[in-house]
């Protein structure tokens, strides 16, 4: 992005998502009612066990035709490294460092792939990294990481059986480019588990993943889709 642009800077992305990921997402399987309303002045207007939504009052998403998606912080859930590598019988089963930062890598570009597909192809939104009044940005995160069974590459013959591939929470913020105005937060856990035991790897892995990213970009290509319908001339 060019820095006439005045998008928010995807490198501040990572440490705002960061605290505020950490500060909210609890607020998911908390005690405690949700705030009302964020310190930023945006109303909650959805609270379930899963599922918590922020919106700015009087904003809308009826003038964006293009869409700006910035980078994917992922973040894994705290010590599932040292928890996962705990329950493990020997050295080669054991996930690295380096096997994290590839996960890390990996689900980051899965998120923007996914998203834009659905985006472009389904909805008719460009996908672009300028700032203009029809452009709007979705800064992600996904947070509270975990993969139960993680391919990891390793020599020999091995198989895990699971019924879930994992689970992930969605952090995602809406923001208008030209103004820098924060429009809209959403946080939804989900878990990949479809019900049936399945032979788990890279493949199954990533499947699994991709199903819960496409659901999220279909909700939010039909937000979109459905603003537009309401202030199309009749």
């Amino acid at each position: 992005m060019s820095r006439s642009a005045r998008l928010p800077v995807s490198g501040a992305l990572a440490i705002l998502c960061s605290v505020l990921a950490l500060a909210v997402a609890p607020g998911l399987a908390a005690k405690e009612a949700p705030p009302e309303v964020s310190p930023e002045g945006l109303h909650l207007v959805k609270s379930t066990k899963n599922r918590l939504v922020y919106v700015r009052p009087g904003a809308s998403l009826a003038q964006y035709r293009r869409v700006a998606i910035l980078e994917c912080l992922v973040q894994f859930e705290k010590d599932w490294q040292r928890d996962y590598n705990n329950s493990q019988i020997g050295l080669a089963g054991r996930v690295s460092d380096a096997d994290v930062e590839r996960m890390k890598t990996g689900l980051a570009a899965e998120f923007k792939k996914v998203f834009a597909d659905e985006l472009t192809k389904k909805g008719g939104y460009e996908v672009v990294d300028v700032a203009a009044p029809d452009v709007l940005v979705l800064r992600p995160a996904l947070i509270n990481v975990e993969v139960y069974a993680p391919d990891l590459m390793t020599p020999g013959f091995s198989r895990t059986v699971v019924r879930s591939a994992g689970q992930m929470t969605l952090f995602l913020e809406l923001w208008d480019s030209t103004s820098t105005t924060l429009l809209a937060r959403v946080l939804d856990a989900q878990d990949a588990g479809t019900g049936m035991a399945e032979v788990a790897n890279r493949a199954t892995n990533v499947a699994d993943a991709d199903r819960i990213l496409r659901g999220w970009a279909r909700e939010l290509r039909e937000r979109l889709d459905d603003a537009q319908k309401a202030t199309a001339p009749k």
